[in-house]
């Protein structure tokens, strides 16, 4: 039986915030959107009249969707050029989903994003729906073909194994831009000792370029190591300006709710730097620049009024 208006308007009502699920547990708006229009596909394909409440139904789908998807995107993992990061989502981007709690804000961010990554299929799904959600127990254990003690637990394990990896301190926007200003001030100082002063003694920098670009494929690690490797991606280059396509302008910006640096050439976005901050200084650089993870970003920039670039780099 065809979809009706009001049943294609049901499922709109719930379009977004299945999205903002499946962006959690996948971390690829990509992929993502198309568990969303594959769940769209089998809610077209059933009797929505015999469907009593169709955000658990909907819901359910798309999870399972997702949890097929997270088993064969470990496969991938493995067999992955070089550093694996989430796709990063700029500030604006409808897939950052609810950011009403601390919890809400916390579990979109790059930084709990890429400790998930740790996490099995079934505790990240848990997680994902209790944590930032607040889906019940019981509604998490019907979606999962679970019993509701089973549930618990995972969900106190996958807890702790995120917290266990944590360092994030939540900071305002205008605190952000503060940061990354001070940051950049210091990178681009050609001096080593400004960075140091603003990293934790355990700071890490970590790129991912797919392959297509060039991202070292071990971590930097230790203060001096990164402050040494910053102000070297910031130093100009014939080579650099050649890989990009030109000089990118470099802006103070916010990805998944945390200070970022965003390089921009000629409207495309060709690198996403999230910074984790924590109370001892910046703990952590990713740095995204696979182009593959960054069609969102530039469309989301486009779309955005982002005023002029503080400075061009290389």
């Amino acid at each position: 039986m065809p979809l009706t208006a009001d049943d294609v308007d049901r499922f709109v009502a719930y379009r977004h915030r299945l999205e903002a699920i499946a962006y959690r547990l996948l971390g690829s708006a990509a992929e993502a959107e198309d568990a969303v229009q594959e769940t769209f596909l089998r809610w077209q394909a059933t009797d929505v009249d015999r469907i009593e409440v169709p955000e658990a139904w909907l819901t359910k789908v798309l999870t399972n969707l997702c949890l097929n998807q997270l088993t064969s995107a470990r496969a991938r993992h493995e067999t992955y050029v070089g550093q694996w990061l989430p796709e990063p989502l700029l500030a604006g981007d409808p897939l950052l989903g609810p950011a009403d709690t601390a919890e809400q804000r916390e579990l979109v961010s790059y930084a709990v994003l890429t400790l998930m990554e740790r996490l099995s299929p079934n505790e990240r799904a848990v997680y994902v729906l209790r944590e930032a959600f607040d889906y019940p127990h019981r509604e998490i254990a019907e979606i999962l073909d679970l019993t509701e003690p089973a549930c618990q637990q995972i969900f106190h394990r996958a807890k702790q194994h995120v917290a266990d990896g944590k360092a994030r301190t939540e900071i305002d926007a205008a605190a952000a831009r503060r940061i990354v200003e001070e940051f950049l001030a210091a990178a681009t100082s050609g001096q080593t000792e400004p960075l140091v002063r603003l990293l934790t003694q355990d700071a890490i920098a970590i790129g991912d370029g797919g392959g297509k670009v060039p991202a070292r494929a071990k971590a930097f690690e230790g203060a001096v190591a990164v402050a040494k490797f910053l102000r070297g991606l910031f130093k100009p280059g014939e080579a650099k300006r050649a890989i990009a396509g030109g000089a990118p302008g470099v802006y103070a910006w916010t990805a998944n709710g945390d200070p970022a640096v965003v390089a921009v050439v000629d409207g495309r976005v060709v690198g996403v730097m999230c910074l984790e901050v924590s109370a001892k200084g910046i703990a952590a650089f990713r740095n995204q620049v696979n182009p593959d993870k960054l069609g969102r970003a530039t469309a989301v920039w486009a779309a955005t009024d982002h005023g002029q670039p503080l400075f061009n780099a290389f």
